[in-house]
């Protein structure tokens, strides 16, 4: 009898989808099922409902299923986990708004049922209000299911690291890096509150049944530290390991660093392709700081591998064999060398020059994530394309609004315009962002400057590069224009859009950001707006597609782990200084800028420190050491 051990670290149950849209379904239909099964029986359902990014699909999902298939909340009794503190319940940035207009106000759940955690009570009463808090939840007889995503340090709700498991509702200081990861919600991480209210480890384990949901690459190194490591305090999640009804429902690259993944050789039986020689390996020579061509027989069997000796024999050939993988991803010819047979080079010879289109989901994109390519690819004669596809109008800050509005009324007053309705838009906006309050969207007036401050700077980088006009293709895709940081779902136009410049080009080659730790989603609609578009082309029986590349780059937030990278593009020092450069024209996107995520650097040096610690492992590994390196990877769609 065959025994999976495929999981066989992991003490707490886990759940893979191949995305964070089917495995919120899959948590939907327990939700569902929970209510459905409660009301059955005429008794309510207790739900505890968590915030954030995390469970955005859940909820999406669940107003579905009222609204096309019946799913009533009537008998629900809804308790939130946390709110910030200080904050007014209908400012943006709220959990009661959040709730509100994610939730509550989509389905049939009594207003009455709805219990958040008062972010405007005064101090004097908090302790007070938490101690009601707790009762209320006692009184309805516990939670039944409590549903919680997970942050990057461990936290559940906001219980921070060292939150003890007896722990019950609190006032608690939130730590930096909690007010980074969610500084995309406000204009900047002075914005976030120092404080929030939050359920404790123990009013969260008292729950008959947790669910616990993260998607993405950015949590799957906590992921793996909650499900496979010692219980404790400093990752809160962990501590759901003394639960004895907890499942984690995580995306496929939320558990990427589960064991099973990460290492599976070491969990069960395994079919040695080229890939994942090349990943273990890579792993292993990076663990033991030794060089690809360095490692040994011994090596291998005290790493773990001894069954790739068994299978391809001594360590040396299997070293050249990834020492040459590594060798041949690195080309300064990022669209092929003309006039040149090179078998193992990433990208064809032929044909020359090519045409290319580069997708840049916000209007700097391009220069941070691949500013080295981009000069090398219009330095050597093809016929470059950029389409930005969003304004990006939300990371203006408003003072950046401002000195251009007082940039205008100057220009207006020394030229003698007699534009009175340019003069009444100045006024209208002048006025309304010095009385801007926390709850207020732009207006669509405000928008549209913010958005021609980043067309002007993007068309600068173009022209910084080599472009000219025609080759700049400003796509402004409508699921952006919200005017806040949530995003509509991908459209139909914005598809139709796409295949249009698609087709009016015709390339050989695309770019696009395959970035999805982008902390607002953007960078993922984008993306799956690409694969659509392409999709539907190649659907259409378009000839040119079976010509066409896709080239996946990373953003401002991550880097391709090495053993996937198939294109590593060097950049000397010069380079380095020059693609600098051409990130500062972005002056609205320098030093503080709003909604920028988890990390405190400018996006210039995000680059620059991804770029060069790319180009510092290919030294590790013993190959040729270069200033900095951008990493492709090349999707077959």
């Amino acid at each position: 009898m065959n025994i999976d051990f495929t999981d066989s670290l992991e003490r707490i149950p886990v759940r893979i989808f191949s995305s964070p849209v089917e495995g919120a379904k899959w948590v939907a239909q327990e939700v569902a099922s929970a209510i459905r099964g409660k009301a059955i029986i005429g008794q309510k359902m207790i739900l505890g409902l968590a915030t954030g990014s995390t469970p955005k699909l859940l909820y999406a999902e669940l107003v579905r299923l009222h609204n096309n298939e019946g799913l009533s909340f009537l008998n629900v009794i809804a308790f939130n986990l946390d709110e910030y503190y200080p904050i007014e319940k209908d400012a943006l940035q709220s959990y009661n708004r959040f709730m509100k207009t994610h939730l509550f106000d989509k389905v049939d759940i009594d207003p009455a049922n709805c219990f958040i955690p008062d972010g405007e009570v005064s101090k004097e009463k908090i302790k007070e209000n938490c101690a009601l808090y707790e009762k209320a939840i006692a009184d309805a007889g516990g939670i039944d299911l409590q549903i919680l995503g997970i942050g990057t340090n461990g936290h559940i709700g906001f219980n921070e690291p060292g939150s003890s498991i007896h722990s019950r509702t609190r006032l608690i200081n939130l730590e930096n890096s909690t007010r980074l990861a969610n500084a995309y919600e406000f204009e900047g991480v002075a914005e976030v509150p120092r404080l929030a209210l939050t359920m404790g480890i123990s009013s969260i384990i008292k729950a008959k049944k947790i669910i616990l949901m993260g998607w993405g690459g950015s949590k799957a190194p906590v992921i793996q530290k909650a499900v496979e490591r010692d219980i404790t305090e400093q990752v809160p999640a962990s501590l759901l390991q003394t639960h004895d009804d907890v499942t984690f429902v995580v995306d496929e690259l939320a558990a990427a660093e589960l064991t099973r993944f990460k290492s599976p050789w070491l969990t069960s039986d395994i079919e040695w392709t080229p890939a994942l020689i090349k990943k273990a390996v890579v792993n292993m020579a990076l663990a033991l700081k030794k060089p690809i061509l360095s490692l040994t027989n011994n090596d291998y069997n005290e790493y773990g591998l001894s069954d790739l000796l068994v299978e391809k024999g001594d360590a040396y050939e299997i070293n050249l064999q990834v020492f040459y993988m590594l060798r041949d991803s690195i080309t300064g010819w990022p669209a092929g060398k003309p006039n040149s047979d090179i078998p193992a080079h990433p990208e064809r010879s032929e044909p020359y020059p090519k045409r290319v289109v580069i997708f840049s989901p916000h209007p700097d994109d391009d220069i941070i994530s691949m500013g080295g390519t981009f000069q090398r690819l219009y330095d050597q004669g093809h016929e470059v394309n950029v389409a930005y596809q969003t304004s990006g109008n939300i990371a203006v800050t408003d003072e950046f609004v401002t000195r251009f509005l007082n940039f205008a009324v100057g220009f207006e007053q020394l030229f003698s315009s007699d534009s009175k309705l340019a003069q009444k838009v100045l006024q209208e906006a002048r006025a309304f962002l010095q009385n801007k309050r926390s709850n207020q969207i732009d207006t669509a007036e405000i928008r549209s400057i913010k958005g021609l401050i980043r067309r002007c700077e993007a068309a600068a980088t173009c022209r910084y590069v080599g472009l000219q006009e025609k080759d700049i293709h400003f796509l402004n895709l409508p699921f952006y224009e919200t005017g806040t940081i949530e995003k509509a779902p991908m459209g139909e136009k914005d598809i139709e859009i796409t295949i249009k410049l698609l087709r009016e080009i015709k390339p050989h080659q695309v770019f696009a950001a395959g970035d999805l730790a982008d902390p607002h989603g953007t960078h993922k609609v984008c993306l799956d707006v690409v694969f659509e578009a392409l999709k539907r082309i190649k659907a259409e029986g378009d000839e040119w597609i079976n010509d066409c590349w896709l080239w996946l780059y990373k953003g401002a937030w991550q880097e391709w782990d090495i053993s996937e990278i198939e294109m590593a593009i060097p950049m000397s020092p010069d380079q380095v200084r020059q693609k600098r450069f051409g990130i500062f024209i972005h002056q609205s996107q320098k030093d503080t800028v709003p909604f920028q995520g988890s990390d405190a650097r400018e996006f210039w040096q995000r680059a620059e420190d991804r770029n060069a610690a790319t180009a510092d492992l290919y030294a590790q590994l013993g190959l040729t050491r270069y200033a900095a390196m951008e990493a492709f990877v090349r999707f077959h769609y």
